[in-house]
């Protein structure tokens, strides 16, 4: 009879040893906490840098007039500056301004973007040279204009006109337009086009059915592009205007007298001048984003 022996006890598990921790782990710690939060360190940084002009102008809008180049940040806020621009011819010169800008942009877009498209789908004889020819017009510096325009504003009556200006902006930002949108108008599948039609819709209802809303984002950036450059011009207003049709950076020069600088007024009226365009991207902030970023990525 063979003896069976006895199952051997399993080993005991051992307690794991301490472990010890580097004497330099609250270094690791912090070095890891920068690594992580370094880049919005960074973007804050940039941003207070940007935005340092334009804080120091808000602030010396509501600044009383008698210490407005105090070093005290800790002031009384006024609106006294704001008040003495409603007094004078300000708010005409804003509305110039805001005028000009939308009708400038209006017919931009009203002009380029079918121009755009039919650059992008349409084939003919010598295309790629109207496309140069429409980019020279921004290649030239905005003085070599000034005599003709004069000279013809002259002779049509157009001079201090709202019409007029806008008309100048109108033949640049014409060019913007149609660069932009060709590269927007490229990015849609002409697939769809051809679907359409099959449905049978015709080539501009096909463009404004199918390509134009696809192309909304890179039409709001342009849109915002146009209005900017229209906003803030100041050397076509300055030439062009003399009473009627003076916008809000030329009324805003008009504060530098001979007597002294209004530098109240001149803060005040740059606050308001930031508005319309803070506005207008805020509200188209969801296509001009999108717009902005089309073509950086591609399948």
């Amino acid at each position: 009879m063979s003896s069976v022996s006895p199952p051997m006890p399993a080993p005991r598990a051992q307690a794991p040893a301490a472990i010890d921790r580097p004497r330099h782990a609250s270094g690791q710690r912090s070095r890891t906490w920068f690594a992580r939060h370094g880049r919005e360190i960074a973007v804050a940084l940039l941003l207070l840098v940007i935005l340092s002009p334009f804080l120091w102008l808000v602030q010396l809008a509501f600044r009383p007039a008698s210490g407005i180049f105090d070093d005290n940040l800790l002031f009384k806020p006024t609106l006294a500056g704001f008040a003495s621009l409603l007094q004078g011819n300000f708010l005409k010169s804003f509305g110039n301004s805001l005028l000009v800008s939308t009708l400038s942009t209006g017919f931009s877009l009203l002009i380029g973007v079918p121009a755009a498209y039919a650059l992008t789908r349409w084939q003919f004889k010598g295309r790629d040279r109207v496309a140069l020819w429409i980019l020279v017009t921004r290649m030239a510096p905005p003085i070599a204009f000034t005599i003709p325009f004069f000279l013809a504003y002259q002779y049509l009556g157009l001079q201090d006109t709202v019409i007029g200006l806008a008309i100048v902006y109108l033949t640049f930002n014409l060019a913007i337009v149609i660069w932009l949108m060709q590269t927007f108008f490229e990015a849609v599948p002409a697939a769809l086009e051809e679907a359409a039609w099959i449905d049978g819709c015709g080539i501009w209802q096909a463009f404004w059915r199918v390509s134009l809303p696809l192309t909304a984002p890179g039409l709001a950036a342009t849109a915002v592009l146009c209005f900017i450059f229209s906003w803030n011009d100041f050397f076509y207003a300055l030439i062009l205007t003399r009473t009627n049709a003076i916008t809000a950076p030329v009324a805003i020069v008009n504060f530098l007298q001979y007597e002294g600088w209004e530098w109240s007024k001149i803060a005040a009226g740059g606050t308001l001048v930031m508005l319309p365009v803070v506005v207008f991207t805020v509200l188209v902030r969801k296509y001009l984003v999108r717009g902005l970023t089309a073509g950086g990525i591609k399948d």
